[in-house]
């Protein structure tokens, strides 16, 4: 039996890997990587880093070098919390096409890196998945942040750079159609240049779509209001202060 891991290059596929090649063996484990090459360039150090360490077969798809503005400019699609074309097109499409022409639910397994904490996605990424058998390793045996960068750090391997400047995942380099205003200050305050360029593509979106409806949410007077890049970060350098409120992780896998 193959267990293929969905690798992202983050703290989750990175330990369920780990506690899979323990488990069932080097030659049984297979990672799999859909680039949407829109990554933190520090992502690629450490999937090529904790590759080497796993020993274990890796695939990367890149999607033609497509980014996720290629693929909202394509469907004519401004990305959001509830619709993410992105990770359809970049992620599950390519990841499912690479494993149904490779393996069948008869001889592999598909693994996910979902912890305690998003246990009830479970369900959702079972049913996504049918009819392969989906193994959650971090679900059967929990553990911390912390505990997942101790085994890093013993391996020689440094974590992933966007969690320790407090970004909640390590995909598309800090940015997400699905998360808020936290995540989308902390990338204007710590990767301005990359907030840039993300707010240009999305005004050439919203120019070439012939409409203007952001993803960051604000509550003004009681109604909430869509805010585009351009305009949130217009309203942070005015002095306005972004909802610190947790935020949910962008949930690609299904």
């Amino acid at each position: 039996m193959k267990y293929i891991i969905s690798y992202s290059g983050g703290l989750g596929s990175f330990m369920a890997a780990e506690l899979c090649r323990s488990k069932f063996g080097v030659e049984n484990c297979i990672l799999i990587f859909a680039d949407t090459n829109t990554e933190d360039e520090d992502l690629y150090r450490f999937i090529k880093e904790t590759v080497v360490y796993l020993g274990v077969e890796f695939v990367k798809l890149d999607n033609g070098g497509k980014n996720i503005w290629d693929v909202f400019t394509k469907t004519r699609f401004m990305g959001n919390s509830r619709v993410d074309p992105c990770s359809r097109v970049l992620k599950r499409e390519p990841l499912e096409k690479w494993v149904s022409e490779n393996y069948t639910s008869d001889n592999s397994v598909r693994v996910v890196g979902i912890g305690q904490h998003e246990k009830h996605r479970l369900t959702r990424i079972a049913k996504a998945f049918k009819p392969w058998e989906i193994y959650a390793p971090l679900i059967e045996t929990p553990m911390t942040r912390q505990d997942i960068e101790a085994v890093l750090l013993k391996a020689g391997i440094e974590p992933p750079r966007l969690y320790e400047l407090g970004f909640p995942h390590n995909n598309c380099g800090g940015f997400c159609v699905k998360t808020g205003q936290r995540q989308m200050a902390l990338l204007l305050k710590e990767f301005p240049e990359r907030y840039r360029w993300h707010e240009e593509q999305q005004e050439k979106l919203f120019t070439f779509i012939g409409q203007r409806r952001g993803t960051i949410r604000r509550t003004v007077d009681g109604e909430i209001v869509y805010m585009g890049l351009k305009d949130f970060r217009e309203f942070l350098e005015a002095g306005g202060r972004p909802d610190l409120y947790a935020e949910p992780g962008c949930g690609c896998i299904a």
